[in-house]
């Protein structure tokens, strides 16, 4: 074979190569979920409300039976999304309505608040700063913060309640859930946060910790702080 040729089979293997590139980054930026905006508009020295799902099974999409979040826009719509711009240097108000069931801990530390206002959360409006998987409905997820010190557990439902959710999300308020509440202020330095579940829910996968865990939109996410 000729060198030109080579250089022809090359080239031509090259090109599709970068073509397979862009395809697959295409791909991803086209089913990158939204962001829901909490920037625009905010008064400063205003804290922010945010409301936020926890749920056994999102009900529909590519992905039905994995667990996920949702996000409740400003405008009171749902999004089936974990990205969100938010405000630096405010207080953040999470309602959170958590409806999927519980189990242990792996490891005992995420059962423990952290990073929060008073270091605390609210569960039914009880002031918790310890949650003990091994006893009750167990730690469904969390959500955590790493890189800003936050780490709140997830009080589960009973998995045999009467009214548990088998709607898709979001689920109603009718359906067996807890209502978790908390606090915490953003940093003053702008950027990407990354954010997550450390509950590894995902059935099916290794040790739980594929699919959903690692998938934007479902366990995981990204608060962009913005001036």
């Amino acid at each position: 074979m000729t060198r030109s040729a080579r250089l022809g089979i090359f080239s031509s293997l090259f090109a599709v190569a970068i073509g397979l590139v862009v395809f697959v980054s295409m791909a991803f930026l086209r089913s990158e979920p939204p962001t829901v905006d909490f920037a625009t508009g905010h008064a400063a020295g205003q804290p922010v409300d945010m409301t936020l799902q926890t749920v056994g099974a999102v009900g529909y999409g590519a992905h039905p039976t994995w667990v996920s979040y949702l996000t409740r826009a400003p405008d009171g719509q749902w999004s089936h999304t974990t990205l969100w711009d938010l405000p630096a240097d405010t207080r953040i108000n999470v309602t959170l309505d958590e409806y999927d069931s519980g189990s242990p801990l792996r490891n005992p530390q995420l059962g423990r608040v952290y990073g929060t206002a008073g270091n605390d959360e609210s569960v039914n409006g009880k002031s918790v700063s310890l949650v003990n998987a091994t006893v009750g409905n167990g730690v469904a997820h969390t959500f955590s913060i790493p890189t800003l010190g936050v780490n709140v557990p997830l009080y589960g439902v009973n998995g045999g309640a009467k009214s548990f959710c088998s709607q898709p999300a979001p689920c109603p308020l009718t359906a067996e859930h807890n209502v978790i509440t908390f606090s915490f202020v953003t940093p003053k330095q702008t950027g990407q946060y990354p954010w997550q579940c450390f509950v590894p829910c995902g059935a099916g996968f290794l040790y739980g910790n594929g699919g959903p865990m690692q998938t934007i939109g479902y366990m995981d996410g990204f608060l962009k702080v913005v001036s």
